[in-house]
C-alpha cells in the first residue's frame, strides 16, 4: 500500500553567488521514512534540509506539506537569547505533557533544564534544541549532525528514542554507526544532483562506488567518440563540407556535453610525517590522579604508552577525558604519581574546540602566521614538512578554492574549520599526535582518508572520540572512563572494549549527568494499566529492548570465546569475556522473570 507523502520537493532550483546547488531537484519524503542524507562537505546537505524546513527560500520550484502535517527541524544554532534557562527555550510553546517529555529528554541528552542560558555552552544549547524537537514530536524530524556534542551514553539513548518513534526523519551525521542503526533508505547529494536508494546506509559505499564506476565507463566511451569525430573532422571534412555539417554541429554538441560534465570533487591530499623516531617508550604514567575541588577526576592509574599505539579514550562528557590526556602530554600536572615522557617527543594536537584557530584572519593568514595560528602572516609561502609550498596550492590540497584564501576563518563550516586544523598540523612533523573529537563534522569520505593516514603513520596516536566505528577502526588500546574516577584499559577499539566490560546493571535504567537535577515527580496517567504503578508500566514496556540487547551481548561473547587457541594466545582477554558472558547470562535471566512477573501484574 502506498504511503502518504510528508514533504514533496518539486523543480528546486537554488543559486548562492551565481553558483547553483541544486538545479530542478526533485524528492518526497514519505510516512515512516528513516533517510541518511549523506554527501561531502559542502555539497548543499544543510543547505536542502532548510529548503525542507522552509528555512530557505528557493530561486524557483515548490516545497509541499500536506495539510495538518508538522515538520520539525533541529536548529544548528538556536537563538536562546529571549529565555532565560535551557528548560525554558526546550519548553515554549509545549503543553504539560509535552513539557514532561523535555525533563525525560534532558536526563537522556545529559543536560540541564535549569541551567541559565547565559553560562550553556554551544553543546548544550544544542542538546536542549534536540529535546525541544523530540518533545513536539513531529510528524518529520529533520536532524542536521544531532550527535555533535553527545558522549556515547546520549547517543544511545537517541538511537532507541529514533528506533522507536512512528515520525519520519531525515539524518544528517558523520557517525556510521548511528546511520547503520537508523536509515533505511539513502538520499546522496553529489554535485547538485540527490539520489535515493532505498536501502540504509550501510549499503552506501557499495553504491557509490558503483555509480562512479558506470559514470566513468560512460565518460570513458564519451570520449572514445568525441576523439574518432575530431579525427574525422581533421582528415575528412574537406571533400564533403557541405554534406556533413550536420556531423560538424554533433561533435561541437559532444564537446559541449563533456565540458558540461561536473568533476566530482576529489578528497584532500592529507599526510601525516612522523619526522625524527621518538624512543619505543613514549609515555610512562605511574599511580597518577587528579581532583577538581571535591570531586575527583582520576583515581591513582597507570598507563605505559610505546611507541605506534592508538589509545582511545571513552567514557560521557564531563569524565575527565581530556584532562587525562592533558596529563599524559604534560600540560597539567598530576596531583600524585608521575609522568615520564620518551625522547625526541613532536606532538600535535588536534583539539575539539578548534581553539587553535583565530576566527578573525583569513586562512591565508591562519596558514602563514606562527605556529599557533594566531598571528597574521605576511608571506605566500608555508613550509610543509621541510619544503615551501605555495599557500593556495597547500590550501588546495585540503579541497579549499582560491576565493577562500583571502575569507575570514570564521566563515568557514564546522568541517572546513577541522580540515584547516588538519591542513596546520599536517604541514609539520610530529610523532604524537592528539586527536580530541577529530570527527566532528567531517564527511565519511575525509574520514575514511583520515583513518588510512593513521594507519600508515609510523609516529603514536591518542584519540578521544564518541564515534564508535572510528574507534574500532583506528584504535589498538582503550581506555574507558565511566564517571567514578576509575580509568581501564581495555585491548582493541570499542567493540572489544564493550564485549569485555563488565555488565552493566539491567535492573537500573541510565543515570543523568551528574549536571542534571533530581527528576521530578512523574505525573500519574488517568488510567494506569491494571495493577502497575507508573514507573513499573515504564519498566515492563522498557524490559523487552533490555532482554534483546543481552541476547545479542550473550551471543556476540559466545561467538568471540569460540575463537580457537584464545585461552593460550590471549589469557586475559579470555578471563574477561567469560565473566562478562557469565554477569551477562546472570542478567538476562533476572531481567526475564522481572518481566514475566510485571506481565502477569498487568
Amino acid at each position: 500500500m502506498a504511503r502518504a507523502p510528508l514533504l514533496q520537493l518539486t523543480d528546486i532550483s537554488l543559486s548562492f553567488g551565481g553558483n547553483p546547488v541544486f538545479d530542478r531537484l526533485g524528492l518526497t519524503v514519505q510516512q515512516g521514512d528513516r533517510l541518511a542524507l549523506v554527501g561531502r562537505n559542502g555539497s548543499g546537505k544543510s543547505t536542502l534540509m532548510k529548503v525542507m524546513a522552509g528555512l530557505v527560500e528557493p530561486d524557483s520550484g515548490q516545497v509541499v506539506t500536506p495539510a495538518g502535517t508538522h515538520v520539525g527541524y533541529m536548529e544548528q544554532e538556536p537563538d536562546l537569547s529571549a529565555f532565560a534557562t535551557l528548560g525554558d527555550f526546550a519548553r515554549a510553546g509545549l503543553g504539560d505533557a509535552e513539557g514532561y517529555r523535555v525533563e525525560m529528554a534532558a536526563g537522556g541528552l545529559k543536560f540541564d533544564p535549569d541551567r541559565p542560558v547565559a553560562t550553556a555552552s554551544g553543546g548544550e544549547r544544542r542538546r536542549a534544541a534536540l529535546a525541544r524537537l523530540l518533545a513536539e514530536a513531529p510528524d518529520l524530524m529533520l536532524l542536521d549532525e544531532p550527535t555533535n556534542h553527545l558522549d556515547v551514553q546520549a547517543i544511545g539513548w537517541l538511537e532507541e528514542q529514533l528506533a522507536d518513534t512512528r515520525a519520519g526523519f531525515v539524518l544528517i551525521s558523520h557517525d556510521r554507526a548511528f546511520l547503520r542503526a537508523l536509515s533505511r533508505a539513502t538520499l546522496w547529494i553529489d554535485r547538485g544532483e540527490v539520489r535515493r536508494q532505498d536501502r540504509g546506509f550501510e549499503h552506501f559505499e557499495e553504491w557509490r562506488e558503483t555509480t562512479w564506476a558506470a559514470e566513468d565507463e560512460a565518460r570513458h566511451k564519451l570520449d572514445r567518440k568525441i576523439k574518432a569525430e575530431a579525427r574525422w573532422a581533421v582528415e575528412g571534412i574537406s571533400a564533403r563540407r557541405k554534406r556533413n555539417q550536420g556531423r560538424v554541429r554533433a561533435l561541437a554538441a559532444l564537446r559541449d556535453e563533456r565540458a558540461g560534465q561536473i568533476r566530482r570533487q576529489g578528497t584532500a591530499a592529507m599526510e601525516l610525517d612522523a619526522g625524527q623516531q621518538s624512543g619505543k617508550r613514549v609515555i610512562d604514567a605511574r599511580g597518577i590522579s587528579k581532583m577538581f575541588g571535591d570531586r575527583t577526576i582520576l583515581k591513582p592509574f597507570d598507563l605505559r604508552v610505546l611507541r605506534g599505539d592508538r589509545v582511545a579514550f571513552v567514557g560521557p562528557n564531563g569524565v575527565g577525558k581530556t584532562t587525562l590526556i592533558k596529563i599524559l602530554t604534560g600540560e597539567i600536572a598530576p596531583d600524585t604519581g608521575e609522568v615520564k615522557h620518551g625522547t625526541n617527543l613532536d606532538i600535535a594536537v588536534f583539539d575539539q574546540a578548534r581553539s587553535a584557530i583565530d576566527e578573525t584572519v583569513s586562512l591565508w593568514d591562519a596558514m602563514t602566521g606562527d605556529p599557533d595560528m594566531r598571528v597574521s602572516g605576511r608571506s605566500d609561502q608555508v613550509m610543509v614538512r621541510g619544503n615551501p609550498r605555495h599557500v593556495i596550492g597547500y590550501l588546495k590540497d585540503f579541497l579549499f578554492d582560491e576565493a577562500q584564501a583571502r575569507a575570514p576563518v570564521g566563515s568557514l563550516s564546522g568541517g572546513e574549520k577541522a580540515r584547516l586544523l588538519l591542513a596546520r598540523i599536517m604541514a609539520k612533523p610530529s610523532n604524537l599526535l592528539v586527536l580530541d573529537e577529530p570527527t566532528n563534522d567531517l564527511d565519511v569520505e575525509t574520514l575514511d582518508l583520515l583513518q588510512d593516514i593513521l594507519g600508515d603513520y609510523e609516529g603514536t596516536v591518542l584519540l578521544v572520540s564518541h564515534d564508535r566505528d572510528f574507534i574500532d577502526r583506528v584504535a589498538s588500546v582503550t581506555v574507558a572512563m565511566e564517571g567514578d574516577g576509575r580509568a581501564v584499559i581495555y585491548p582493541g577499539g570499542w567493540s572489544d572494549y564493550r564485549a569485555q566490560r563488565p555488565a552493566e546493571d539491567a535492573a537500573e535504567p541510565p543515570k543523568p549527568a551528574a549536571s542534571t537535577p533530581a527528576p521530578k515527580a512523574e505525573p500519574k496517567p488517568q488510567a494506569p494499566r491494571g495493577g502497575l504503578s507508573f514507573t513499573e508500566k515504564k519498566r515492563l514496556d522498557a524490559l523487552p529492548a533490555i532482554i534483546e540487547r543481552l541476547e545479542a551481548e550473550i551471543a556476540r561473547l559466545t561467538e568471540f570465546l569460540a575463537q580457537p587457541d584464545l585461552f593460550q594466545t590471549a589469557p586475559a582477554k579470555f578471563a574477561k569475556a567469560s565473566e562478562g558472558l557469565t554477569e551477562r547470562q546472570a542478567a538476562l535471566a533476572g531481567a526475564e522473570e522481572e518481566w514475566l512477573e510485571l506481565a502477569g501484574r498487568e
